[in-house]
């Protein structure tokens, strides 16, 4: 492979570093459709290799909400702990699904969170993420922890499936669940993605799915985007 090939994954991976540091979110939507497209890389590889640089990304990410007060794992064990299930489960359904089912599955759920995103730019303030909170009410905590068992099992399948950490449907759940303030939801989501995402590239590295000389420069890239997306979303107010 050429200097350019490594040079373009790392910047790749400051990308896709800086989406996880900001928002919480898993960097499987640029990583694996890049990977297929430009790296010609099979879908199972792109998805177990994306997954690798998750766990990478959302640890950098993580420790560096921790210095800044921002994570709490007490209240969303119970998310990581099913969470953890879910991803062998969903590792073990990706390798059973050929590379054209994996594929047209992927692109379907890729067009659905795009759909989601734009859908979500066009909502009124009042749908916004504190206010998201009162949506749900638990009558007892047995209740919420219950429900978060069921979320964070769910999380894990489609985890182990399609290769995202699950940063976004965690943060969510912290939000609605566990009412967190969105800086700590942020960084207690990406402590839980690493958490889930090291149970499914456990379940692809086992099947040999995983290019670990590729993921490398793209984790490179990814913390160095984790530790400047850091600084600068711990700084910023939580309406921006």
């Amino acid at each position: 492979m050429s200097l350019v090939f490594y040079l373009l994954a790392i910047g790749i991976g400051v990308i896709t570093g800086g989406i996880t540091s900001l928002i919480g979110a898993s960097g499987v939507m640029i990583i694996v459709p890049i990977l297929t497209m430009l790296f010609k890389v099979s879908v199972h590889t792109a998805i177990g290799t994306s997954l690798f640089v998750d766990v990478i990304a959302s640890l950098a990410v993580s420790y560096s909400y921790y210095k800044n007060g921002n994570i709490e794992l007490k209240s969303g064990i119970w998310i990581a702990s099913t969470s953890i299930i879910g991803a062998q489960l969903g590792a073990l359904f990706a390798s059973k699904m050929g590379e054209g089912n994996l594929s047209s599955s992927f692109g379907v759920v890729l067009v659905i969170a795009g759909l989601s995103m734009l859908r979500k730019s066009y909502k009124e303030k009042s749908d916004s993420a504190d206010s998201i909170s009162g949506f749900i009410h638990f009558k007892t905590e047995r209740q919420k922890i219950l429900a978060a068992l069921i979320i964070g099992l769910g999380i894990g399948i489609v985890s182990g499936i399609f290769g995202a950490g699950g940063g976004v449907l965690i943060l969510l759940a912290l939000i609605i669940l566990m009412s967190f303030p969105l800086h700590k939801a942020i960084g207690t989501s990406t402590l839980i993605m690493a958490i889930t995402a090291l149970s499914s590239t456990v379940g692809y590295a086992a099947r040999g799915k995983i290019d670990f000389v590729l993921g490398s420069f793209l984790a490179v890239g990814a913390v160095l985007g984790a530790i400047l997306g850091s600084r600068y979303a711990n700084k910023v107010n939580e309406k921006t």
